[in-house]
């Protein structure tokens, strides 16, 4: 279903403001600066079986004009790939909630980690000047493409192509960092270019949990703490890609039923707390004739999928019924919210929390009963 706006850019501004996404300084910066001109030739729509090609310029206008993100890159640029979205325009509401979160002031300087069509660095470099952004982008074709669109629209904020990891030493200290690609970690070259008391507004995914947007305060001893703020949906940093894992011995299959919904299970807050219970489980779904069919698997070669209510278990433990008692455990807790949990970043490592930095969730190492 398309979210396509009737009236174009300004209408979409219009929907965005209106459901408290943009406050007035930010609509009038959204209001200057159209999204369709860092659109490349060649976009598609990511569906839920593929991507599929904007054939004609009406289509083409009608996705920009939604609040739906616009791929930009298949395969990492490579011909004849198999047609895997490699970046992309993001949701414009996403793109707003991560622009609110950075609470950035008129003088803030910013780095963005992730280039991709330059669409954010314009709205970045209309709100604070051009001399104030930062952003790296490591794809070259991507970077080109940037570079030239935002020229093209009079903004000349300072680029780097390269590997965005790193960050901008030489150009730190920074107010604010905004990460438009997700991360499976922090990295602390971040936490030390934000100045103390500055934001870090990062999509973050790990093994169990797809997918969520965490705005950090950086301290002064060299961490960086915040909480969650619902689901985010970006493409991985390049060097933070999942690798897939090994073959699932099918002989091992065990069958059964369980009450344990799907969706339960895809829900964030429940996420979060099931990626500390069962460390280095990887879950992820995709939607099916049955419904939304979850799978999750463990490197020591144990795996489980269910669907309806259908259960089928392989390998040496019985995961999905860990999982389970993550869930029951998560209920007993009462259910705490997404907003509840909160994440430090140090240079010892990262650590997830419940209510407040000081109640650290441990992982289980080993599953109950073994």
């Amino acid at each position: 279903m398309t979210t396509a706006q009737l009236g174009g850019h300004a209408a979409l501004v219009q929907n965005l403001h209106g459901r408290g996404l943009l406050d007035d300084t930010w609509r009038r910066v959204w209001d200057a600066v159209p999204r369709i001109p860092f659109i490349p030739a060649r976009a598609w729509r990511q569906d839920p079986d593929g991507c599929t090609l904007l054939a004609s310029p009406a289509e083409r206008r009608a996705l920009i004009h939604s609040d739906e993100p616009v791929v930009i890159q298949l395969d990492d640029g490579a011909e004849n790939g198999p047609g895997i979205a490699t970046s992309s325009n993001s949701q414009p509401s996403m793109v707003a909630r991560s622009l609110g979160l950075l609470q950035v002031e008129d003088d803030a300087r910013v780095l963005e980690i992730g280039t991709a069509s330059g669409y954010v660095a314009a709205l970045l470099s209309e709100r604070l000047g051009e001399e104030r952004v930062f952003s790296i982008e490591l794809d070259p074709a991507l970077a080109a493409h940037a570079e030239a669109a935002l020229h093209a629209a009079d903004y000349r904020p300072n680029l780097r192509c390269g590997d965005g990891e790193p960050g901008w030493p030489e150009a730190a200290p920074f107010d604010r960092l905004l990460a438009t690609c997700a991360l499976r970690r922090v990295p602390q070259a971040y936490v030390d270019q934000v100045r103390p008391g500055g934001l870090i507004v990062a999509p973050l995914a790990r093994e169990f949990w797809s997918g969520a947007l965490v705005q950090f305060t950086v301290q002064g001893d060299g961490t960086a703490t915040g909480r969650f703020h619902g689901g985010a949906s970006y493409m991985p940093m390049r060097s933070h890609r999942v690798v897939d894992g090994a073959p699932v011995d099918s002989g091992t299959a065990r069958n059964r039923q369980t009450r344990l919904g799907t969706a339960a299970v895809l829900h964030l807050a429940f996420a979060l707390w099931a990626g500390t219970r069962l460390p280095g489980v990887r879950l992820w779904h995709s939607d099916g004739p049955a419904g939304v069919q979850v799978w999750a698997q463990h490197p020591d070669g144990s795996a489980a999928t269910a669907v309806a209510g259908d259960v089928w278990e392989y390998g040496p433990r019985e995961l999905w019924a860990e999982i389970e008692r993550a869930h029951r455990d998560y209920v007993d807790l009462g259910s705490p919210a997404a907003e509840g949990f909160g994440l430090t970043a140090s240079p010892e490592g990262e650590y997830l929390w419940l209510h407040g930095p000081g109640n650290v969730l441990a992982p289980v190492l080993e599953p109950a009963g073994r």
